[in-house]
């Protein structure tokens, strides 16, 4: 996922903020900030921080329903179609 190229210190960050803004816009990489060689944070832009909040909200979402069909003793394929036919749902 990270190369050394997505490697960089804060010091550096922080002498050009706009160099790195604009590399993570045009990118859409997350860089990785290191404090004493040692990664610290990793900074990314807007437009892809907000596309993996949604996916991870879905995978929780479905981690959800998936523990709630498991609990009420349902297969899960059995309650994904009858949610889809109940609401109109085309796969």
């Amino acid at each position: 996922m990270f190369t050394s190229a997505d490697i960089y210190t804060v010091t550096d960050f922080s002498r050009k903020p706009a160099e790195h803004i604009k590399r993570l816009n045009e990118s859409k990489r997350p860089e990785i900030l290191t404090v004493n060689g040692r990664a610290a944070v990793v900074i990314q832009d807007a437009e892809s921080y907000e596309k993996m909040a949604a996916l991870a909200d879905y995978a929780d979402s479905l981690l959800k329903i998936r523990q709630a069909v498991d609990e009420q003793g349902r297969d899960l394929q059995d309650f994904r179609q009858e949610f889809e036919t109940k609401h109109g749902i085309k796969p």
